[in-house]
């Protein structure tokens, strides 16, 4: 199984948790200094006009001075422009390095999933997996493109502002830090609640997604047993849920910003109150109150920005949370240190003593099979359903690990292997193949990315694909719909076994591949794999017998182990389990 951290992650502190996420911005630090040193310089320049308007003021009201006023005045325009130079750019380069972040965090999110074993996706939805790319990325898209910058200018301006009212007048200034013990306990408080908060409501909101998607996947069974209301009724529930979690979250925040204004705000009328006793006994000037009652109003804006962005960055943390859970799953399918290279494969399969159990499950799936297949042998795998025939094919594809024994390609371990190099070795075709949205030409391409059309077009032609589709008004340029939903079951198996031929596997796995044809197609589609098959090692599986009666060797599963193995002949004349087989299908379809 793949091995969860969620423990891991959820124990991390919130400080790691931050710079984790922090750190993907490290590979972009010189745009980041650069966007440093203007919001340093643009926050200083704002620092300064509050000097200026109350020497405007004092200039109005006290001084009467016209000439003063208008130099001020203009001196005021001056800064705010040079301000919005450096505003322009430190906005621009935070945002381009927020957006980058993200577009990595989702590239590497994508590319760690598809390494990760076919238990991990078994155990999780497909639903629940897009929902963490979207939503969960969405929530952290945020702090990484601007919450990051609002804090700093603000945390910046909050210093300066303080410092300087500290020089100004400190009798005025001890009233405004007055507010600050209680807003730093409500600060870590509602923090850690809306965290909490946020989170929960992320993972309600995966389940619906989870459950939408299930529902969309399945719509043709939904439609034909009329439950449709029954998937909205269930999807309006988990949505219902994550909508009630969303709003808690949302009144944490709305209490923690509410108390932060209040407290602000209270401490600006007390100075108020302080500073108009002050002008009226002559012990400031009416400029030094309003540079004063400027400052302030900028470092409460600042802490009511940052409370802001405190909620906001408690969100994303939540959300992270999952998303690193992700990122820390480790596959079941450990990687060789040293990965033995096959070269010049020729296809002898063996399996030694094989016995394998999914880790949800106590009973045994196979149990001591030993099997070796010469090289360009085909070789039919038969049984009743569970008797173990598609899991001895993904243990050699290496989709999972054996419990026990071994499995070998050219008497080379497959553990031994790199996995990209072993399955670049093989190739399958199967009951249901996947297309993907795109082009005919797109998919079949799909076996070689470096084929060129000509390739493309000859494997087509073997596989008797070809024909339908230059019949299609845009050829090989025909878009097939999401998996392969235009066209017809023969046509998508035959697309797939041109994408295996062009592939040219040395290994072949046949499962189930034409059992879900009409005789017409399953013709073709069988003409087409008796191509694919020569020269190859092939492993078939099949539940229609007669798909197999000129294999090479037939071996019969039951409850997976190996109970016979032989031609179609020998096997028949048996009379063993293989002829039983072969008699109840033929009762059935008599």
């Amino acid at each position: 199984m793949a091995e969860s951290t969620s423990e891991t992650v959820d124990k991390m502190p919130v400080g790691a948790r931050a710079r984790r996420l922090l750190g993907y911005a490290w590979p972009y630090r010189g745009r980041l200094l650069l966007a440093l040193v203007c919001l340093t310089i643009g926050s200083g320049l704002g620092l300064l006009y509050p000097a200026y308007f109350g020497d405007v003021i004092d200039a109005a009201f006290k001084d009467k001075d016209v000439t003063a006023l208008s130099q001020h005045s203009l001196t005021l325009v001056g800064i705010f422009a040079v301000q919005a130079v450096f505003v322009f750019f430190r906005h621009y380069m935070v945002s381009w390095v927020g957006e980058r972040v993200v577009a990595d965090l989702r590239v590497q999110l994508y590319r760690h999933l598809v390494t990760l074993s076919q238990t991990y996706f078994h155990q999780k939805r497909t639903g629940e997996l897009l929902s963490r790319l979207a939503e969960d990325v969405g929530k952290v898209h945020g702090t990484v493109s601007s919450d990051v910058s609002m804090a700093a200018r603000n945390a910046l301006t909050l210093i300066g502002g303080i410092s300087i009212l500290l020089y100004t007048n400190l009798q005025l200034t001890l009233v405004m830090l007055a507010v600050v013990p209680p807003l730093a306990v409500a600060t870590v408080y509602f923090g850690r609640k809306i965290r909490l908060l946020a989170r929960k409501a992320q993972d309600e909101l995966a389940q619906a997604n989870a459950e939408l998607g299930e529902g969309i996947a399945g719509i043709e069974t939904v439609q034909a047993f009329t439950r449709e209301d029954f998937e909205v009724k269930r999807y309006g529930q988990s949505v219902g849920r994550s909508f009630d979690l969303f709003i808690k979250r949302v009144l944490a925040g709305a209490w923690f910003m509410s108390l932060s204004s209040f407290l602000a705000f209270s401490a600006i009328a007390g100075i108020f109150f302080l500073g108009g006793r002050m002008v009226a006994t002559d012990a400031i000037s009416p400029g030094d109150l309003t540079e004063f009652m400027l400052y302030t109003m900028m470092v409460a804006g600042s802490v009511g920005a940052v409370a802001g962005i405190w909620a906001r960055l408690q969100a994303a943390l939540g959300a992270s949370a999952r998303l690193f859970e992700i990122l820390d799953t480790r596959s079941d399918l450990a990687q060789p240190d040293s990965p033995v290279s096959l070269e010049h494969v020729k296809g002898h399969v063996v399996f030694d003593d094989v016995s394998f159990t999914y880790g949800d499950r106590d009973a045994a799936v196979l149990e001591g099979v030993s099997l070796s297949i010469e090289p360009g042998e085909t070789c039919a795998l038969v049984g009743s359903s569970g008797s173990g025939k598609t899991t001895l094919a993904r243990l050699l594809q290496r989709m999972y690990d054996t419990t026990e024994g071994s499995i070998t390609l050219d008497g080379i371990n497959v553990r031994d292997v790199a996995l990209e190099e072993l399955r670049g070795r093989m190739a399958v075709v199967s009951q249901e193949p996947i297309l993907f949205s795109g082009t005919i030409r797109d998919n079949i391409r799909y076996g070689d990315l470096t084929a060129s059309d000509a390739d493309i077009e000859r494997a087509a032609t073997m596989a008797n694909a070809d024909g339908f589709i230059r019949e299609f008004p845009e050829g090989y340029d025909t878009k097939v719909g999401e998996r392969g939903v235009q066209l017809s079951g023969g046509q998508r198996q035959r697309v797939s076994i041109a994408r295996a031929i062009l592939r040219d596997p040395k290994v072949l796995i046949l499962d189930e591949a034409t059992s879900a044809l009409d005789a017409m197609s399953e013709g073709l589609v069988q003409e087409a794999l008796e191509k694919l098959q020569a020269g190859r090692t092939t492993l078939v599986i099949a539940h229609r017998l007669s798909t197999v009666r000129d294999a090479d060797r037939i071996v019969v599963l039951d409850h997976g182990r190996i109970v016979e193995s032989g031609t179609h002949t020998a096997l028949m004349e048996n009379r063993g389990a293989y002829s039983e087989l072969v008699a109840r299908q033929s009762d059935a379809a008599a």
